[in-house]
């Protein structure tokens, strides 16, 4: 088997097309709350965002980024920074604004990440603990009593 050495520049030369060129029958981006919120340098809360459905590209691209190898738990910040589509009112979501991020609002992320590439939506089935009602949840977040 021969082996093919890939550049990030090649990557991002091929790089996704943009959501306004996509067919507009697929929901291709999410919008979410984050549990505390990015706070920014101006100490501006950033709480709602978008994210966008990841693409092989996005999953491989980490693969070759120096920094997830030398510490291979710095994959999850580089993948969310590539699917992070918008954050508040920050114009460039990069890894350094989600290395600042605190943990619950980076598991709430990764959680986020996984139901809508694996599952497609953000809906989760419950049930009342004191009745056994069983009913859906949009984990996206937002207020409790907010639908």
């Amino acid at each position: 088997m021969r082996r093919r050495t890939v550049t990030l520049d090649e990557l991002v030369d091929a790089a996704p097309r943009p959501a306004e060129q996509q067919p507009a029958h697929a929901r291709t981006e999410f919008e979410f709350e984050l549990p505390r919120g990015y706070v920014d340098q101006d100490g501006v809360v950033h709480k709602r965002g978008r994210m966008r459905l990841a693409t092989a590209r996005d999953e491989l691209r980490p693969q070759i980024d120096l920094r997830v190898k030398e510490n291979p738990a710095y994959l999850s910040v580089v993948l969310l920074s590539q699917v992070i589509t918008q954050l508040g009112t920050v114009a460039d979501v990069h890894a350094g604004v989600v290395e600042l991020m605190y943990a619950t609002d980076i598991a709430f992320l990764q959680d986020f990440y996984r139901r809508v590439n694996s599952e497609g939506h953000t809906r989760a089935g419950v049930s009342c603990p004191s009745c056994g009602t069983a009913f859906e949840v949009d984990l996206a977040g937002g207020r409790l009593g907010e639908s």
